[in-house]
C-alpha cells in the first residue's frame, strides 16, 4: 500500500471553514484600500532569481538562506518563487511602463509568498502578504499617509495592542558614513560576537543592531545611532512624518534598532507590532524605497509601501475577538421521486436567476434524512418537491428558522413567495 502524500512542511491547506474566513478577510480589505484609492495589480508567483538578488540584497538572509531557487530545466533560466512582494511590483511597473505613462501610482496586491524558514505559528514556508505600494510620491506625506492606513485597517478589525515603531534610514550616503562608524565600534567586540554578527560584520553591519540574541543586547543598545549621521533633508523629512502623526493622533516611537530586512529601504522605515501573538510580533512592516526603481532599471522615482502578513493579522484579529460572518444559503431544495428532481433543478436555478443563494440536495435519501441536512445548512427555507408537487408543478415552501406554516406555489411564482418569506411585505426587495 503506497503511503499516504501530504502537504509540504510549512505549507498548509486552508480548509473550507478558515477559507470563509480569509475571504471574509479580504473583502475588508479591498474596500479598505480602495477607499484610499489604491487599485489592484497581479504578478507571476515565480521570477527571474537576479530579481531578488538586485533588489533585497546578496547579503541577507532572505537570498542567503530563505529563497526556493531552482534552474529551469528546459532553458537553464535560474528562477526563484518570490519570497517578498514589492521587486515584482517595481519591476512590473518598469517594465509596463506605469508611473512614466500614467503618473504616480497606487497599487496594492495579495498572494503567497515563500521562505524556506522554521515553521512555526504564525511562520510559515508558504505564506500570505497583502502589498501596498505608493510609485512616484516623493513626500513625507505618502510616507504618513500608508501609515495611517494600517492604523485605519486596525481600527475597522477593532484590534487592540498594536504599536507603531519607526524610524528613519537616511540617504545612501549618510547611511556609509554610520556603517564605518559602527564596523569600528563593533570591532571591539568581535570576539563576543554570535556567527551572524561575524558574518554580517563586514557585508551588513546594520542587521546586527536588529539581533535578538540577549547576549548582544547591551553591546548594540551601545552602538553608533544612525540618527547621529543624519543630513538636514533627511531629518526634516522624518520630522515632517511624525507632525502628521502627531495631528492624525496616532501614538508612535522612535526605534533606533528598527532597520528592516531588506536592503533597499531608505528614510522612513514602520512596523506595527503586537504582544499578543509570541515572538511573531510584527503584523505589518514597510517604509520607503526611493532607490530600488533605478536599481532594477528603470527611470529614477520615489516610493514607498508596506506589507501586512496576513496569517499573523487573522491570529490578531481572531485573538481580539473577530469572527467572520458564515456565508448561508436562502433556501435549501430537498426533493422526493424522479419526476421532483427534474423540478428540482428548474426550482433551484429560477431562484438563483432573481439573485437568491440556493442548495440543491444531491445523492437521495429520505425526506426526513434530507430535511435533517436542510436545517444543518443554516438556510432559512427549505424547498419541497415530492410527488404531488411535481405533478402540479409546484413547489413547497417551508420557514426553517421562523414562524409560518408550509406553503404551496406555482414554480413561476417561486422567485416573489421567497421575497415574501425573507422580505415580509416589501417583495421587490429580494428580488433582482
Amino acid at each position: 500500500m503506497s503511503q499516504t502524500l501530504q502537504a509540504v512542511r510549512g505549507m498548509n491547506d486552508i480548509l473550507p471553514d478558515d477559507a470563509e474566513t480569509w475571504e471574509y478577510f479580504e473583502d475588508i480589505v479591498c474596500d479598505w484600500l480602495q477607499s484610499y484609492g489604491y487599485r489592484p495589480i497581479r504578478m507571476p508567483i515565480v521570477e527571474p532569481t537576479p530579481l531578488f538578488k538586485r533588489a533585497i540584497g546578496e547579503v541577507t538572509d532572505i537570498v542567503e538562506k530563505e529563497m526556493y531557487s531552482f534552474e529551469d530545466a528546459l532553458n537553464g533560466e535560474h528562477l526563484t518563487l518570490r519570497p517578498e512582494g514589492t521587486a515584482s511590483c517595481v519591476r512590473a511597473a518598469i517594465q509596463h511602463n506605469l508611473v512614466a505613462s500614467g503618473g504616480p501610482q497606487r497599487l496594492y496586491y495579495y498572494g503567497p509568498m515563500f521562505r524556506h524558514e522554521r515553521p512555526q505559528k504564525g511562520r510559515y514556508r508558504q505564506f500570505h502578504q497583502i502589498g501596498v505600494e505608493a510609485l512616484g510620491f516623493a513626500g513625507p506625506d505618502a510616507d504618513a499617509e500608508l501609515i495611517l492606513m494600517c492604523a485605519r485597517l486596525w481600527e475597522d478589525l477593532g484590534l487592540d495592542d498594536v504599536a507603531l515603531e519607526i524610524n528613519s534610514l537616511g540617504a545612501p550616503e549618510e547611511r556609509a558614513r554610520h556603517r564605518a562608524a559602527l564596523i569600528a565600534y563593533l570591532e571591539q567586540y568581535q570576539d563576543r560576537l554570535d556567527d551572524d554578527g561575524k558574518r554580517r560584520l563586514y557585508t551588513n553591519p546594520l542587521r546586527i543592531l536588529d539581533t535578538k540574541n540577549p547576549d548582544l543586547q547591551q553591546i548594540v543598545e551601545a552602538a553608533p545611532r544612525l540618527a547621529d549621521y543624519l543630513g538636514d533633508e533627511s531629518k526634516a523629512h522624518f520630522e515632517a512624518v511624525q507632525i502628521f502623526l502627531k495631528d492624525a493622533g496616532i501614538p508612535f516611537r522612535i526605534n533606533h534598532r528598527l532597520v528592516r530586512g531588506l536592503d533597499y529601504y531608505n528614510r522612513t522605515v514602520f512596523e506595527w507590532v503586537t504582544t499578543r501573538l509570541g515572538a511573531q510580533g510584527t503584523i505589518c512592516a514597510g517604509g520607503r524605497y526611493d532607490g530600488l526603481v533605478e536599481q532594477l532599471g528603470g527611470k529614477p522615482q520615489p516610493a514607498a509601501g508596506f506589507a501586512i502578513g496576513i496569517e499573523r493579522l487573522l491570529l490578531l484579529w481572531q485573538a481580539s475577538g473577530g469572527e467572520a460572518e458564515r456565508p448561508v444559503a436562502d433556501a435549501y431544495v430537498v426533493h422526493m421521486g424522479d419526476a421532483a428532481a427534474r423540478l428540482a433543478f428548474r426550482a433551484a436555478e429560477a431562484l438563483r436567476e432573481h439573485g437568491f443563494a440556493a442548495i440543491l440536495h444531491c445523492g437521495g435519501g429520505s425526506f426526513k434524512s434530507q430535511m435533517k441536512k436542510a436545517d444543518a445548512s443554516g438556510a432559512p427555507v427549505a424547498i419541497v418537491i415530492g410527488e404531488d408537487e411535481a405533478g402540479a408543478g409546484e413547489v413547497g415552501l417551508k420557514p426553517l428558522r421562523g414562524p409560518g406554516a408550509q406553503q404551496r406555489v406555482a414554480l413561476d411564482a417561486l422567485p416573489e413567495a421567497m421575497a415574501g418569506l425573507l422580505y415580509g411585505n416589501d417583495e421587490e426587495e429580494g428580488i433582482e
